[in-house]
């Protein structure tokens, strides 16, 4: 058999990219665009078809290549990021001209929390003490701290006797061991002062408020808890308070900064939707069956 001339090569190869799909779509999309641009004579907009990178843009794309890399970018660098920039208008544009932003719950999202910025950017100055004191005294309910308590204790062995308990209580405020008296757990002998929840996560519901009653720096009890019965020393115990803003300032500042910002993005929404005549579906109807 004689061997095949380049021109058959060439011919077979083109028959069979003929046959492709992938070559018949894109023949297709380019007589359908081809199409489009020659019936569609609308003329666009000026506005619309120029493309303006101001010496601000490329100086700010600058200095966002600079606070990244450390060190000013080439011209073949920022030519790159200006071409960048550009690619990406042009697709921006084009998309809301499809109109692909509509219904999108992303976009909407974002552009939501764009127009909540813009609202709050205000609230970046400076607080004065009088601001944040009259704060502190407005919301003490968020500032207060609740009654600590501080205390030891010791697990007592489940065959003693009350007689017996009251032994091991004496020789403790005598200064001397438990001994043989206490059962060895995994609770902790001593706890620092601490709230409610974090001692009734500990030992079980309940046992701060039975803590409330006993007197300090004496052992007492017991007080029984799941694991058993606890003999106890009450160390320390402090009431609720109100810290004042020299204790708690960079708190109670975080805090008037949200306060402000929800009631600006409020009252901002409230002006914007003043615009608006909103046209309301009848509830009862829609969830009807």
């Amino acid at each position: 058999m004689p061997p095949r001339q380049p021109q058959d090569h060439a011919l077979g190869l083109s028959l069979r990219l003929v046959r492709e799909p992938l070559v018949h779509f894109f023949i297709i999309a380019a007589a359908l665009f081809g199409l489009f641009a020659i019936l569609d004579d609308t003329p666009a907009p000026m506005e619309e078809t120029r493309l303006v990178v101001t010496d601000e843009d490329a100086r700010r794309l600058a200095a966002e290549f600079a606070a990244t890399w450390q060190r000013p970018p080439t011209v073949a660098e920022l030519d790159y990021m200006i071409g960048q920039r550009v690619r990406e208008e042009v697709y921006v544009r084009e998309a809301l001209a499809l109109g692909l932003d509509r219904d999108d719950a992303v976009i909407r999202n974002r552009l939501r929390m764009k127009m909540e910025f813009l609202t709050e950017s205000g609230v970046e100055a400076i607080a004065s003490d009088a601001t944040l004191e009259a704060h502190l005294a407005s919301h003490p309910e968020r500032f207060s701290q609740p009654p600590l308590v501080a205390f030891e204790q010791v697990l007592l062995d489940d065959a003693l006797g009350a007689g017996e308990v009251m032994q091991v209580a004496a020789r403790l405020n005598a200064g001397e061991g438990a001994g043989g008296a206490a059962r060895a757990a995994l609770l902790p002998p001593a706890f620092g002062p601490s709230p409610e929840h974090v001692v009734d996560g500990t030992f079980g519901k309940g046992f701060f408020d039975a803590l409330v009653a006993l007197p300090e720096r004496r052992w007492s009890g017991p007080v029984k808890t799941p694991f058993g019965r606890h003999l106890v020393r009450v160390t320390d115990r402090r009431a609720a308070r109100l810290p004042t803003l020299g204790e708690i300032r960079r708190e109670v500042e975080s805090d008037w900064r949200g306060t402000v910002r929800a009631a600006l993005r409020e009252a901002r929404f409230e002006a914007l939707l003043s615009r608006y005549e909103i046209v309301r579906p009848d509830l009862a109807a829609v969830l009807a069956p």
